[in-house]
């Protein structure tokens, strides 16, 4: 096969790719307009989500390390790559065998309705894009390679059927790709849900957050004390964020408990709300890393809602269940205690995003993510350890997942400074522990005590400055936190599985003379 040939072939296979993903894409976004869906039709996104299930606890960490809250747009562009070159390399076996090519795109389509199919609330219809778009791409490489079984086309100026390969096949990858942006609109468009949200009114409180100016010393570099909404960090397995609308949602408590309890948004909305500020961070946060932000959260105890339900004695944890299937385990004691652990409905005074769990998300202090802080809440079974198991558990994550005391030099960092007074700054964190001292050493020097900002509460991170009169050279600044219970953070350096990350942060720092 010359180059030119291998060209065309490889043209053929990303044209029959394309309109096999185009066509399903299309399909699965008009099934999702037309019926209600509880699967996940789109082949794109299940195979993705499969991959997510699968993916080992170091690879998770790598990805998030690598592309931080980027992960996701990392995985398609990844995954596109990797179709781009297997469709390419099934139109260069067509050109010889294509049999075993039509083949491998109903192998490649088999998975793809296989990932399908194993999604939660997945039903036989959700199949049927999948199936369709790979019958089209069947025909599609076929048509292209008719001159393997159509003699009449040997006399056929090569020239001829190079170009028409080219020009049709760019024709209809593109026809394919529009195809895959019109499935993924109409899919993922939501509009009903973004009115809703549009139109949905934070509840007021009769004991709103007062968040005093000295809580935040306002250094510049330094992040703030309340994180922004649009900046708060977000990491979960969702690759195409669920559209729960509010006016169907539900949320039911079942399993060791007296009484079942099922609650909708009505009713919810009409239960006594509180505010309270907490730091959320994400288990797979590094040492020094930003996983991590603060807010004040609006919402009903849990507590208040498991005591309508009634736990039994035997039971001590809580399986919580997002409206994709995805679930935290979390324990019991932490959920019914005095701590603010709450059915979360508003984010600093306005309504979720769809991205942080809208309508109603988990927000648990003193606990990682993983074990507490599920989004677009649908389901509580109070249930066992011992009985069952969340999403990161089986993993390789440990079951239970308490914050470890933590902190951060925020500034400076990033660039060289001058000699002379300047201020190290940075925030420490210990959710329901606070913090009551952070230390900041100079190389191998003393610890000097850091001035700590206002302490509005023991569920939040706490802000702190050093002031430093910085010498030239190149020194490292280290910094350790103390934490309510009197215990100072430890030093040995651990990765964040299976229970997160610990050490001390360190920066290297220039100082011009």
């Amino acid at each position: 096969m010359t180059p030119s040939s291998r060209g065309t072939a490889a043209v053929a296979g990303l044209a029959a790719g394309a309109v096999t993903l185009g066509v399903a894409e299309l399909l699965a976004g008009l099934l999702s307009r037309v019926t209600t869906v509880t699967g996940t039709p789109s082949p794109l996104v299940a195979v993705g989500d499969a991959f997510v299930d699968l993916t080992p606890p170091w690879l998770k960490d790598v990805a998030v390390a690598t592309f931080g809250t980027a992960d996701k747009t990392a995985l398609f562009v990844g995954m596109g790559l990797v179709l781009a070159a297997l469709c390419a390399g099934i139109g260069l076996l067509a050109r010889h065998r294509l049999a075993a090519a039509l083949a491998a795109v109903a192998f490649v389509g088999a998975l793809g309705v296989a990932a399908v199919l194993t999604r939660p609330g997945a039903g036989v219809t959700d199949a049927l894009p999948t199936v369709a778009g790979v019958v089209v791409g069947v025909l599609v490489l076929a048509w292209f390679n008719r001159d393997m079984t159509t003699t009449a086309l040997a006399a056929t100026p090569r020239d001829l059927t190079r170009r028409s390969v080219l020009v049709g096949g760019g024709a209809l990858a593109v026809l394919g790709v529009l195809g895959i942006v019109a499935g993924r609109v109409l899919s993922g468009a939501g509009e009903a849900v973004r009115a809703a949200r549009d139109a949905f009114v934070v509840p007021r409180v009769t004991d709103p957050v007062t968040v005093p100016a000295a809580a935040d010393p306002g250094v510049p570099g330094q992040t703030p004390f309340r994180t922004p909404n649009d900046d708060f960090y977000r990491i979960d397995t969702a690759l195409v964020v669920p559209q729960v609308d509010p006016r169907t949602w539900r949320l039911r408590v079942h399993g060791l408990v007296e009484r079942e309890v099922e609650t909708d948004m009505a009713e919810l909305l009409d239960q006594p709300m509180v505010e309270a500020l907490v730091t959320l961070t994400c288990v797979s946060n590094e040492v020094g890393g930003n996983l991590a932000g603060n807010a004040v959260w609006t919402g009903w105890p849990v507590r208040e809602l498991l005591a309508r339900a009634r736990p039994l004695p035997e039971a001590d944890m809580v399986l919580s269940t997002s409206a994709d299937g995805w679930t935290a385990g979390t324990p019991l004691e932490v959920l019914t205690d005095e701590r603010n652990a709450l059915l979360a409905v508003g984010m600093n005074g306005e309504p979720l995003a769809p991205q942080h769990g809208f309508p109603v998300r988990m927000v648990v202090p003193g606990l990682y993510g993983y074990v507490s802080a599920t989004k677009w809440l649908v389901d509580l079974k109070v249930t066992r350890f011992a009985d069952d198991e969340g999403y990161w558990t089986p993993r390789g994550w440990s079951a239970r997942g308490p914050i470890k005391t933590a902190s951060r030099i925020d500034v400076p960092r990033g660039g060289p400074i001058d000699a002379g007074p300047t201020v190290v700054a940075g925030v420490a964190w210990a959710q329901h522990r606070g913090i009551t001292a952070v230390e900041v050493r100079v190389d191998d020097g003393e610890w000097q005590p850091a001035t700590l900002a206002a302490e509005p509460t023991l569920d939040s991170w706490r802000m702190w400055t050093l002031e430093w009169d910085a010498e030239p050279g190149e020194p490292t600044l280290t910094v350790r936190a103390t934490d309510g219970t009197g215990e100072v953070q430890t030093q040995r350096l651990a990765p964040p599985v299976p229970d997160g990350s610990s050490g001390w942060h360190s920066v290297d720092v220039e100082v011009r003379g």
